[in-house]
Order: C-alpha cells, then sequence, then structure tokens
C-alpha cells in the first residue's frame, strides 16, 4: 500500500517528521560516506563564524552547496562534505566587548589579555547550535558533528605557520612602513581585499580653502578637500607641471587654481581673469598655514608649491592639499620633495595634543569646526555638504582613516602573474568575474598587508631582536625547542609573547612580534590547514586538492575565493578550485538591499516555518539566475507551491488513490516500451528530454534552468497533459496493458 497524502498536507510538520527520521537512521552520515572508495568530488566549504547568527544569504549559499554535492554523489563520486568553523578575528572581539561591557584596546589592556582570549574562544561557539539547527533545517548535509576544522586550534594554526615561514623563505614577508586604511575603533590596518568590502555612502562636509601666497596682497591658492580634518596636518600643495593654471580676480581678492576649472568656481561675468600659466611656474611658492599647530623648524622646510602628474584636472581645482601622513599619493610627493611627516592625528583617529581645541577629539566630529573656524579667519572660498562612497570598517562599519603605520605585509604582487594565469584556469560562475570583478582586482593587486594591531587571531610568528634581525617560527615543536619549552604551550597571545628566543647574529633575546595575522590568511589557509598538513595527512591532503567545486557570496570574491588563490598559488603554484558559483545579493521585493535599519530583514527560520525548506529551496534558484541580485517575495513563494509542490503532491495523490484501489504493485507492471500508447512513449520521450536537459543544465551550474525544467515537467507535461487525458484509463475497471 502507497501511503496516503493527507490533501491539507502542512510541508513545514511533513518536513519535520522526515527530519526526525533521518536522525533516528543516521541518514545523513550515511549519505556522505555513499561512494567512500570512489572516485572524489572535491568540496570546499566555506567556514561561517558561529559568533553570529545565520541569516536569510545564508540559505542561498548552503542550498547551492548541498545541491550540487548531492547532485555529484548521486552521479557515484565520492563527496567530502568537511565542515569548518572561521573562528579568529574582530567579530568575536567585538561580541566580548559588548559582552563584558568595555571598548577599546586599552580597556581590554586593563581587563587582562589573557582572561579576554579566554572569553573570545567561549564566545566562538556562542550560537553553533542555532547553526547546526539551521544547516538541518535547510537540509544541508554537511558534517559539523565528528569531521570538522576550527581556525583557533593550534593543529590549524601550525599549518598557517609553515605557509608563512615558507613565504619567508621565498623572500615574500616583509615589515614596511606604508599608508594604509585603519579602523579607528578597532586600531588596526586593513588589507586591500578588507577594504573592498566596506564602501558605504555617508554625508560629509567638503570645503575649497584658501592658502595664503606669501609676499602678496589678498592672492590665495584654492584647494578643495573632502576631508576637512587632514587639514591641521597639511605641509605643501600640489599641481600638475604640465597644466594650465590661472590667476583670477573676484571683488578684491585674487586666486589661483587651473584655468579649465575655473567655470566649476565662478559664474560668467562674476570674476577678471588676470594671467595664465603652466604649473610648473608655481613650483616652490610658499604659502601660509592654516593652522600654527606645527613647531617653526618643521614649517621652515614646508608650506610650498610641490608638482606631480598624478593631479588630474577631473573635479576640484587642480590643487591638491598635502598631507603625507594620511594619503599614498601625498606620502610619495613628501617622499620625492623630502617634505617633513607631520601625523597629528593617532591610530584611534583622534587629534594629537598638538592640536589646541581639537586634541583628543574624534576626527570626523570636528569636520564641521575646523571648516568654521577656518571661515571665521577668511580661510574658507566654499564648503558644501557632499555624499560619497567612503571606505567603511567591514567589521564594525566605522569610517576608516588612510595612515601611515608600520606593518608586516605578504609580497603578493611578486605572485601576481601567477594568480592571474591560475585564475584564467578557473570556471568561474557568472563568466564575467574571471576578468570582471576578480581579474580586475588581480590586476592591480598590492601586497597584503598581514599584520594586526588585535588580541584575538593566530599571532604573527616573527621574533625581532633590536639588532634587526628577525626568525620566523613555523611549527610548535620549533617554537618549544628554540624557546626552550618544556611541556605544551597554547598558540595564542599572551602565551606565545612570553617566549623569548636568542638571536644567531648577535646573542641577545628576541621578542615576538606584537600582532596577530589578518583572519583571512587563516580561512584562505583552509585546503590544507584543515589537514594539519604538512605535518601529517599528506596523501589525504594531495586526494583533496583542489576543490572540484566551491561557492560563496559575491562579496567572497574578494575575501575567501582571493585568499584561497593567493596562499595555494604560492604553496601549490596553482588554483585552488575548478569550478566557482558565485550568488548575488539577496534584496527585498523592492530590490533594496535587507537591513535591520529598513526593517525589511527576511528571517529565515520564520520563512521556512511558514513554507517549508523545500518551498524555499526550490524557490531561490527558481525566480532568477543565483549570480544575479535575487529579489526576494513572499508572492514567489507561493508561484513555486502552486507551480510545483502541489502539482507534484496531486500527481502522486492521484496514483495513490488507484494505485491502491487496484493493489498495484509498480514493480509487477512492466510494459514493453512498443506495446505502450503513444501518449504514455510521449511522456517517456518527455522524461528523458528533461534527464538531458537537467544533467547539461548540472554541468552548467545553472540551477535555474534546472528548476524550470523540473516545474514545467511536472506542472504541465505530467499534471495538466499526461494526467488529466488518461483519467479514462485510471478510471477502468478492466487491469489490461493499458492501465
Amino acid at each position: 500500500m502507497y501511503k496516503k497524502v493527507d490533501a491539507n498536507l502542512n510541508f513545514p510538520s511533513e518536513e519535520k517528521e522526515v527530519l526526525k527520521f533521518w536522525r533516528e537512521n543516521d541518514v545523513k552520515k550515511q549519505c556522505m560516506n555513499h561512494n567512500a572508495g570512489a572516485k572524489r568530488f572535491n568540496f570546499y566549504e566555506g567556514p561561517p563564524t558561529a559568533n553570529g547568527v545565520p541569516h536569510s544569504g545564508h540559505v542561498l549559499t548552503r542550498v547551492l552547496k548541498d545541491v550540487f554535492t548531492r547532485y555529484k554523489s548521486m552521479q557515484g563520486y565520492f563527496v567530502p562534505r568537511k565542515g569548518g568553523w572561521d573562528t579568529h578575528g574582530l567579530p568575536v572581539e567585538l561580541s566580548v566587548e559588548k559582552e563584558l561591557g568595555i571598548s577599546g584596546k586599552q580597556q581590554i589592556e586593563e581587563y587582562g589579555v589573557e582572561a579576554f582570549i579566554k572569553k573570545c574562544k567561549a564566545n566562538v561557539w556562542k550560537y553553533v547550535d542555532i547553526w547546526k539547527e539551521f544547516s538541518d533545517r535547510v537540509g544541508y548535509f554537511v558534517n559539523m558533528e565528528d569531521d570538522y576544522y576550527v581556525t583557533y586550534y593550534d593543529s590549524y594554526i601550525e599549518s598557517v605557520w609553515w605557509a608563512l615561514k615558507e613565504m619567508d623563505k621565498k623572500g615574500l614577508l616583509y615589515k614596511g612602513y606604508k599608508i594604509l586604511p585603519s579602523c579607528p575603533r578597532c586600531g588596526t590596518a586593513l588589507s586591500s581585499h578588507e577594504l573592498a568590502q566596506g564602501y558605504e555612502d555617508r554625508k560629509d562636509t567638503t570645503v575649497v580653502a584658501k592658502f595664503k601666497v606669501v609676499g602678496e596682497d589678498n592672492t590665495y591658492f584654492l584647494a578643495w578637500t573632502t576631508t576637512p580634518w587632514t587639514l591641521p596636518s597639511n605641509i605643501a600643495l600640489c599641481v600638475n607641471a604640465n597644466e594650465d593654471y590661472a590667476k583670477v580676480k573676484q571683488n578684491d581678492e585674487y586666486y589661483i587654481l587651473a584655468e579649465a576649472l575655473i567655470k566649476n568656481h565662478f559664474k560668467e561675468n562674476e570674476f577678471e581673469l588676470v594671467e595664465t600659466f603652466k604649473g610648473k611656474t608655481l613650483e616652490f611658492k610658499k604659502y601660509e598655514p592654516l593652522f600654527n599647530f606645527v613647531d617653526a623648524k618643521t614649517a621652515e622646510k614646508g608650506y610650498y608649491v610641490t608638482c606631480d602628474d598624478y593631479v588630474t584636472l577631473t573635479d576640484g581645482t587642480g590643487i591638491v592639499h598635502i598631507a603625507p601622513a594620511f594619503g599614498e599619493d601625498d606620502s610619495l610627493v613628501g617622499k620625492k620633495y623630502n617634505l617633513p611627516f607631520v601625523q597629528l592625528v593617532d591610530k584611534f583617529g583622534k587629534f594629537t595634543s598638538e592640536c589646541g581645541k581639537y586634541a583628543y577629539q574624534d576626527v570626523f566630529s570636528k569636520n564641521d569646526e575646523i571648516v568654521f573656524d577656518l571661515a571665521k579667519e577668511n580661510k574658507v572660498f566654499k564648503s558644501q555638504k557632499h555624499v560619497h562612497s567612503y571606505p567603511h570598517c567591514w567589521r564594525c562599519h566605522s569610517p576608516l582613516i588612510y595612515f601611515a603605520r608600520s606593518s608586516w605585509f605578504v609580497k603578493t604582487t611578486e605572485l601576481r602573474q601567477n594568480m592571474v594565469k591560475n585564475n584564467n584556469t578557473v570556471n568561474w560562475l557568472p563568466e564575467n568575474v574571471k576578468n570582471g570583478r576578480m581579474g580586475n582586482f588581480l590586476e592591480n593587486n598590492i601586497d597584503w598587508c598581514l599584520s594586526r594591531d588585535r588580541y584575538w587571531g593566530t599571532p604573527l610568528p616573527v621574533w625581532m631582536c633590536e639588532c634587526g634581525h628577525y626568525h620566523v617560527v613555523g611549527s610548535k615543536q620549533e617554537l618549544k625547542e628554540l624557546g626552550k619549552i618544556e611541556g605544551d604551550i597554547e598558540l595564542h597571545k599572551p602565551y606565545v609573547d612570553a617566549v623569548t628566543i636568542t638571536c644567531e647574529k648577535c646573542g641577545k633575546q628576541m621578542k615576538r612580534e606584537p600582532e596577530v595575522i589578518d583572519c583571512w590568511f587563516d580561512s584562505g589557509s583552509m585546503p590544507f590547514a584543515q589537514h594539519h598538513y604538512p605535518f601529517e595527512n599528506q596523501e589525504l591532503f594531495k586526494e583533496s586538492f583542489p576543490a572540484q567545486f566551491i561557492s560563496e557570496g559575491i562579496d567572497q570574491t574578494r575575501g575567501w575565493f582571493y585568499t584561497l588563490l593567493v596562499i595555494s598559488t604560492f604553496v601549490k603554484g596553482c588554483a585552488p578550485y575548478k569550478n566557482v558559483l558565485v550568488n548575488d545579493l539577496l534584496l527585498d521585493a523592492e530590490g533594496k538591499k535587507m537591513s535591520k535599519s529598513r526593517g525589511n530583514i527576511v528571517e529565515p527560520f520564520k520563512t521556512i516555518e511558514k513554507y517549508g525548506a523545500d518551498t524555499v529551496r526550490f524557490y531561490l534558484p527558481y525566480v532568477s539566475p543565483v549570480w544575479t541580485p535575487l529579489k526576494f517575495n513572499e508572492e514567489g513563494l507561493k508561484e513555486v507551491y502552486s507551480k510545483f509542490l502541489n502539482p507534484l503532491k496531486n500527481t502522486y495523490s492521484f496514483f495513490q488513490m488507484y494505485a491502491n484501489a487496484d493493489h498495484i504493485d509498480t514493480l509487477d507492471c512492466e510494459v514493453a516500451y512498443e506495446k505502450r500508447e503513444e501518449i504514455d512513449r510521449w511522456l517517456l520521450s518527455k522524461y528523458n528530454r528533461l534527464v538531458k536537459n537537467v544533467n547539461e543544465a548540472f554541468l552548467e551550474y545553472d540551477l535555474n534552468k534546472v528548476t524550470r525544467y523540473i516545474a514545467t515537467f511536472v506542472s504541465e507535461d505530467l499534471s495538466n497533459w499526461y494526467i488529466r487525458r488518461n483519467r479514462k484509463r485510471f478510471w477502468g475497471s478492466e487491469m489490461n496493458l493499458s492501465k
């Protein structure tokens, strides 16, 4: 007897019964171990951070991973699905700070680094049960029970240390002093791939400042800036030597700016063109500083006009204010002219003690006040509010500052050519990612800022001596031998900080560089670090590299996808993945980005509880190709139910009713193909075409085609056409070949 389907079947309730059956019979484990010993299809799980709850975007990524890994398993491949947890980094630290009611590095130090690290380690697992429940509820088969990797385990860290030591052997690890994007809230620098993930629109005050020309009455250079907080650190101006500049008169004052940009700042007939000249003629011309925060000796060496080709006439005035501490181009001009280095802002984004009434104040909070104070002294030509895309910390969303600081770098520019070559071997879905978002990022690659001035992370394994010699430690055993450590040691702060080793050059004691590394280096090391390679499991790593398939959101192009490619290009000389499915953002029904502030967040558990996981799983790729922005609309879920799930349920219900009535056993009802009626052969033809189309779509990693092929077959070919036109055959009383 075939099980009867309730006419009022509730999909969410039925799914819970299925989940119960899976648990009681260990179905998930059996499925994941299915085909063990057969040809492998390697899949890498991008590790989530378990100290935050899953959101609607995670439903899509987990569905994509599950569908393709199950499909390959159904084809006869052995598909290991090892889970993982991304456990280091700022998200954990920020969560612990909030839990403890503290904020910033000073209060962390006061609380105690060791106690803070222990809190971080516990916080990592805050929502792990919710993640497991979530993964089970959406039907994602991944091993999170007895075979998973954790990035804070010593075995994982040791593999990361090995990779860094190997990089140092090849001359790819170095300490440098550069202008870096820095988060004042977190007190640390960010890498270029982190920077790319954090742009947000911001309204700021812009100003065209008036710099008084020395020795010329009522004459001013005009320079535009979107960051008034950098003006106290101004030390020079810069023009393009080859462009035309002009002096214009308005009322009783004279202004100098690029001739091509006059119309942007002066109305016709409201100024007089006095003279024009090349930018080169302005070089070394002195001007008066806007503020008197710099000592006289330093001031003597600055406050004049410089020349550089980086100055363009696309906007502003054609004159750029130079603050070498806060911009890469400014820094290069400063070095070119040997300008004094003025940095009146600390790494926490506050003005230093030299800045008078602005001292110790947040720089962004003082923009308007700085402009107001300058205006009172007739040093402002004009100012206005300006909405622009500005880099923010991708973790805490604080606006970033560009800041000159000492950091450790991986010389990824040395790997650029090989990374581009390896990227070209990858099947990117969609294809335009290869030469677009990913390709462009690789072509413009800059060295990876590796070190972070934080606490909870893989410690930078560099011990430095005051003589300038340094040593990179590549394993726990090496550290124990060099540091003369008896017993075990945990590879985290503050434990490794207490270890000193003898300098082989001068015999003095070397201390560890206090930083931790970018947690993205952890994630990018997972192909080998998950197996504790090279310390063990060499054969397992060889079998599991590279991945045939990985999938994450578009934001990971310059996150996990990038760091995987960098590290694997170095370690193995090739790309770490063959096929990469990139899904775009999940938007609300109006096409707006989901956010708590807008109140348009779709809660995954509530949605699944209402419509069922199967409905949601089928809907997400059905509505549009997953690599395009997806407008999540509940009406679409209802459409999937009416066009696919309900016809499928009704088809089975129809079959069950008549099969049970006639005591049919399908295993005993085989009818030769040539004896079947024409409409039966038509349906078999449609079915075989469906199988062909679905397999081809799977090869293209196009679930939009897969779902639409299946939905059309079920609702149109099977339900609306075949069953409707064969009802009399089902109703017939005679058990003949036709029936």
